[in-house]
């Protein structure tokens, strides 16, 4: 798989960082879960966990959307 040799997406990598080393996974962000994390201002201190949270996502749901962006890549 592509994302094992790129590192992947964790729940606790920072949104800038997901966004600035894969500019796919902010398309299904938006798209598919309405957070438009590239416009933010916490994207470069909040992780994808926090960032989630914030926006009502259950531990279950993170867990689905970091596979969904992972098998993306």
């Amino acid at each position: 798989m592509r994302h094992t040799r790129l590192g992947g997406i964790k729940k606790t990598d920072l949104m800038a960082e997901i966004i600035r080393r894969f500019p796919q996974a902010a398309k299904v962000l938006i798209s598919e879960y309405g957070l438009h994390c590239v416009g933010c201002g916490m994207a470069g201190y909040e992780t994808l966990e926090a960032g989630l949270t914030v926006h009502g996502f259950s531990k279950k749901e993170m867990n689905k959307i970091v596979k969904k962006l992972n098998q993306m890549l």
